[in-house]
């Protein structure tokens, strides 16, 4: 594989113009398509397999046209201190309210008169107007979108506080400018890393580039593939992450090798042939854990880990090729001040370029290494000890599904929830839709059951189809419908009611949703590490070191999701983070945060102990080999790490609490993988296990592909080892 990188990092360089155009006509056609792609009419929701959705199905099948997967909304009016919404003036605000919805849009399927259907609250204070749509709220026009936030304007005038809930109006989260700020800060620390700007902005560029051909692509398609609206969202987190480390890693690989005095074109294709062949494996590891999303089997997961993962890949062939294209034109400017300062005194720029590498950082992570083969079992205590006492809290996880409660206070469907709770319960804001699949004395029997169940607030009367053979009940719980309590009832609903009788609703779809994350966790977590040990044994010819690595990670992801359930749920420093409303877990975050922080987590094992690797491989000591190791990596790992930090903390500032909870757990995993398991407890346990660590058993050495990730063959081919320097690289090149 190196010798075909290096093969490729050369062509690249030399026919940059060429590369150039391709990559930025593949932009062009990319921004054409999410041009004048029609906007994604779906973002259905979907978990074959389970009762809510066996209930939705049946509710389409024996309701039809009732629009069982439109949007809805509800209209909330509270009257001022002192009045009630039946007195005679506000009554007839909300009826002027009813009828300018009735008229406002064609996709409206019914609109509910609030005196009609009992909807107001026991003390009169409250009422609301409940609106269902024919179509879903990814197909509602502007215009109807606007003649429902509208509604009511008059009644506000008359003193009527007027809010707004439903999923009528979800919209694209808005991350706001925190992500700017964590590309502004991924740019601070390039610039100090490299010393020069032109380096700097090089992985800069080029991730945009290709984040920019990954969301373009992705918009294109939504219409077609039925993409939701926070699919691009993450591709662009998972996208800038891994773009600027993968470029990061190659320019950092070729300024060191022009620091050993390589020409340009050489040093290119030696950079993408080493560093080249680590991007190429943590890409893999990546793409493996985002598209094993599948095997939880919720289409609009698979859709989210697929998609991410094309992000991805896209990022590790523009490291293999536009990078060394875009290194062909930075020239001399590639390097800080001080080694072109070198060249134009007809200096060595080696000697710069070393000088420089060797001022603070690299003689810091020298430093570091040291201290840690001096003392790798209290190295290793301290950082396993402070990772397990982060991850306690874990013990406490709670799952479901945000609901509007969670939305900032700012937002008109936040309100809407809080007035309702108010008024009729916090149970109001999650009924429950029961299907009897039976005749009307069935039906009858049901409620009755349903009536007896402890946390039900109200039953309505069931409410039979035009045949007669099923019948829908509203069941409004007691509690919240995201608390422990609304759970407890949906499955004492199952349980005590009938195979005939299914629960479906928000709320039901969101708890058998969390059931579907919790019962795939463990074949996924077998599926995604296991592909991924096979892959860091080929790499590193090793048992013990992919073992290590596996194990790490699990501590760290443990430890990230200690500190989200000590944020989010215990509400810890909620306030810091524009936590608003705590609560259970987003239920995907655990097999989320498996899955993206596992392939994140491999970028630095396989960056990092791949120098380790090759000096060992080169004869040196395993002590030695990682003091090389960190002499070689450390630095760049860190800003590596940095820069994902504050790529993924860039999204906390973002207004939909899954996208904040999902920028907050992965800055906290790369920070404790990076910085704690990598960092300290990897080469703790290599101090500890010496040679045992490269270990291989010489059957499955003889089975294992070698594919040469240290550019050993490579550097036997070009002559590093004896042979005159330059014709072998012309014969490689020729060959």
């Amino acid at each position: 594989m190196a010798t075909f990188l290096y093969r490729l990092g050369r062509f690249a360089f030399r026919r940059r113009h060429l590369v150039t155009l391709l990559w930025v006509a593949l932009l062009a056609v990319a921004g054409a398509g999410a041009a004048t792609a029609p906007a994604a009419t779906s973002s259905s929701f979907s978990m074959p397999g389970t009762e809510a959705q066996k209930a939705f199905d049946l509710l389409e099948e024996r309701f039809p046209g009732g629009s069982a997967d439109g949007a809805t909304a509800r209209v909330v009016f509270k009257a001022p201190d002192g009045q009630k919404m039946t007195d005679p003036a506000n009554k007839a605000r909300v009826d002027k309210a009813v009828a300018d919805l009735r008229a406002g849009s064609d996709q409206i399927a019914n609109v509910t008169d609030p005196y009609a259907a009992q909807a107001v609250s026991r003390d009169g204070a409250t009422a609301y107007i409940h609106v269902s749509y024919k179509v879903n709220g990814m197909e509602l026009t502007d215009a109807t979108r606007d003649a429902l936030t509208e509604t009511g304007e008059e009644a506000r005038d008359g003193g009527l506080t007027v809010e707004i809930g439903g999923d009528a109006l979800q919209a694209m989260p808005e991350t706001g400018t925190g992500e700017i700020i964590g590309v502004v800060v991924a740019g601070i620390v390039l610039v100090i890393t490299f010393g020069s700007l032109v380096a700097a902005g090089l992985p800069l560029l080029t991730a945009i580039i290709g984040v920019g051909i990954g969301v373009s692509s992705i918009t294109a398609l939504a219409n077609v593939l039925d993409l939701g609206s926070t699919t691009g969202t993450l591709a662009t987190m998972i996208g800038l992450a891994v773009g600027i480390d993968y470029a990061l890693f190659i320019v950092s690989r070729y300024r060191a090798e022009l620091a050993e005095g390589r020409e340009p074109e050489d040093a290119a294709g030696r950079a993408v042939g080493t560093a080249g062949s680590a991007v190429v494996f943590a890409g893999l590891t990546v793409v493996i854990a985002l598209v094993g999303l599948a095997v939880v089997n919720i289409p609009m997961l698979t859709k989210m880990g697929v998609a991410a993962a094309g992000t991805v890949g896209i990022a590790v062939l523009i490291a293999l090729t536009f990078i060394p294209a875009l290194l062909g034109y930075a020239g001399k400017r590639i390097l800080g001040r001080k080694a072109r300062k070198a060249l134009a005194e007809g200096g060595n720029a080696a000697g710069a370029v070393a000088e420089a590498a060797d001022a603070a950082k690299p003689n810091a992570g020298t430093r570091w290494a040291r201290f840690v083969l001096r003392r790798p079992v209290t190295v290793l205590l301290v950082g396993v000890v402070g990772l397990g006492a982060l991850a306690v809290p874990a013990a406490s996880l709670e799952m479901g599904l945000p609901d509007d409660g969670a939305q900032p206070t700012s937002t008109t469907q936040r309100r809407a929830y809080d007035l309702l709770s108010d008024g009729f319960g916090p149970g109001f804001n999650g009924p429950l839709m029961v299907v009897v699949d039976g005749d009307k004395a069935a039906a009858a029997k049901a409620a009755d059951t349903i009536k007896g169940l402890d946390g039900v607030a109200a039953v309505t009367p069931p409410t039979p189809n035009k045949a007669g053979d099923t019948a829908m009940i509203t069941v409004v719980p007691k509690d919240r419908p995201s608390s422990t309590a609304t759970e407890d009832l949906v499955h004492d609903i199952r349980e005590k009611t009938g195979d005939d009788i299914l629960v479906t609703g928000q709320t039901a779809m969101n708890i058998d949703f969390s059931q579907k994350m919790n019962d795939a966790l463990l074949p996924y977590l077998a599926l995604v590490v296991g592909l991924a040990f096979l892959l860091l044994m080929v790499v590193f010819r090793s048992v013990l070191v992919p073992l290590k690595a596996a194990l790490g990670f699990l501590l760290s992801v443990v430890a990230a999701l200690g500190a989200v359930v000590a944020v989010f749920q215990w509400g810890w420093l909620g306030s810091v983070f524009g936590v608003e409303q705590t609560g259970p877990i987003m239920s995907m975050m655990p097999i989320f945060m498996v899955g993206v922080v596992f392939g994140l987590a491999m970028d630095y094992e396989v960056f990092l102990v791949t120098r380790m690797r090759e000096a060992y491989v080169h004869g040196e000591r395993p002590g030695e080999a990682v003091v090389t190791g960190f002499r070689h990596g450390a630095r760049v790992v860190t800003a590596a790490a940095v820069i994902m930090i504050a790529v993924f903390a860039g999204f906390i500032g973002a207004s939909e609490q899954m996208v904040k909870m999902i920028g907050f757990g992965l800055a906290a995993a790369v920070l404790f993988d990076a910085f704690v398991v990598r960092m300290a407890i990897v080469p703790a346990v290599l101090a500890l296990l010496g040679h045992k660590a490269w270990w291989l058993p010489r059957w499955l050495d003889r089975v294992l592909p070698n594919v040469d990730v240290e550019g050993e063959g490579l550097r036997k081919r070009l002559g590093d080892e004896g042979g005159r320097p330059g014709e072998p690289e012309r014969e490689l090149v020729r060959a």
